[in-house]
């Protein structure tokens, strides 16, 4: 009910949560978090997912069906939560509002689902200039670079090349064609890349990057994001 509650007032208690208090419901948080344990245990866990690409599956599956017949170029994905309700908001305040303490709570939040192994560097999706500029930030950098002190893994980085339309309203066809050609790195990677982000919807971003990122030399690429839109809502 509290998450809930959290929605319809448009993240009201979140804007004006104190750190000590949990930033849903304004109850006591649990010891060195920004969460209650009721609010934790009722946020959209991605509990049933792909393997590939994190999209949810039937259980007993571990890959769906679009990884089972075009598999991307990356070989995992690790996205603990679905982008549903008070995460989508979370992520809206994180991306649109540059709201730093929305952004912790991503990133805490990924940190309690890790991927099994962290590879040899963090690799933060790129923006070409022009929208860093209008945006103010990369949420991917951001997040990234928050990742990589608590965990104590480097960053790696790649170019944006192509200044290609919004992905917002692209189908999944589109989306992977607005890509192609997208990114290029300026010196060979590292073996093994973990791509950092803060939302996979249908992983095409993803694909892309990595297949520039093998293309440079490395030999396995992973994405490790906050949270997975399942393709029946994209």
């Amino acid at each position: 009910m509290a998450l809930k509650q959290w929605l319809q007032w448009g993240g009201h208690l979140f804007k004006q949560a104190m750190p000590g208090y949990c930033a849903f419901c304004l109850a006591p948080a649990l010891a060195g978090r920004g969460w209650c344990a009721t609010c934790l245990d009722e946020l959209p866990w991605n509990l049933l997912a792909c393997r590939q690409c994190g999209d949810p599956v039937p259980h007993g599956e571990s890959l769906c069906g679009h990884c089972l017949i075009d598999p991307p170029a990356f070989s995992t994905t690790q996205a603990g939560l679905l982008y549903q309700g008070v995460i989508k908001q979370l992520v809206h305040d994180f991306k649109f509002q540059a709201s730093p303490r929305a952004g912790m709570l991503l990133a805490e939040l990924m940190l309690l689902t890790p991927p099994t192994t962290m590879g040899d560097a963090l690799l933060p999706v790129p923006m070409t200039t022009a929208h860093a500029c209008t945006r103010g930030f990369n949420q991917s950098h951001w997040l990234a670079e928050q990742l990589g002190k608590t965990c104590d893994v480097p960053l790696v980085n790649a170019r944006r090349v192509k200044d290609s339309p919004s992905q917002r309203t692209l189908n999944r066809r589109q989306r992977a064609a607005n890509l192609a050609g997208a990114f290029v790195f300026e010196s060979p990677p590292p073996a093994h890349l973990l791509i950092i982000d803060d939302v996979v919807t249908t992983g095409s971003t993803g694909h892309a990057l990595a297949c520039a990122a093998l293309d440079a030399g490395a030999k396995r690429v992973d994405i490790w994001a906050a949270a997975r839109t399942p393709l029946s809502q994209d």
